[in-house]
Order: structure tokens, then sequence, then C-alpha cells
């Protein structure tokens, strides 16, 4: 009978083979899911589905890609916000310049 704390289905069972031939259970942490932009909610790669334990040890450039948002938007709404954000700034200078009123 597993411990009351395996019995959840957050432990996921996995067989192992002892050297000596036997057939055990041992009880893991499932993986968590995938990372997902957080405007369309895309799948994204490059960024690795790990526990923090794991995540811990991998160097910080294989965490997530390097480039600005790397991990957390997609390559693609980044594009587009960019854009916007140009186009923002462009429609805002462009604007004519208002008079001052006359006295």
């Amino acid at each position: 009978m597993p411990r009351p704390m395996y019995r959840s289905r957050s432990w996921r069972e996995v067989k192992k083979t002892t050297p000596r031939g036997e057939l055990v259970v041992h009880y893991e942490k499932r993986h968590p899911g995938k990372a997902r932009c957080a405007i369309c909610g895309r799948e994204l790669h490059g960024v690795p589905a790990l526990r923090p334990y794991w995540l811990s040890k991998l160097a910080k450039t294989m965490k997530r890609p390097e480039r600005i948002y790397g991990g957390v938007v997609c390559p693609m709404c980044l594009a587009r916000g960019l854009r916007e954000a140009v186009r923002a700034s462009l429609h805002v200078t462009t604007s004519k310049p208002t008079s001052p009123p006359s006295l």
C-alpha cells in the first residue's frame, strides 16, 4: 500500500526494475505544462517544461530565448506589439503643434 501522500494523482507512478529483477513502483512529481504566450496563449518554443529544481540547474540562456519578453510573449505577438508601439509614437510626434492662444 502506498503512503497516503502518494495516493493523489499529482504523483506519477514510474515502474522500475531493480538489479535483482524485481519490479518496484517509484513516485515522481509530474512535469508541468508547456509555457504559453501571455497574449495569444500559443505554446512558446525554446522554454523547457521542467520542475523548478531542474530548471535551476540550467544555464540562463537555456531557460528562455534571449530577446525582449523572451519566455513570456511569442515572437509574432512581440513583433505586432512593437509595430503598434512604433506607429503610436510616430502618430503622436507627427501631429501638428497647436499655436498658443492669441491675447
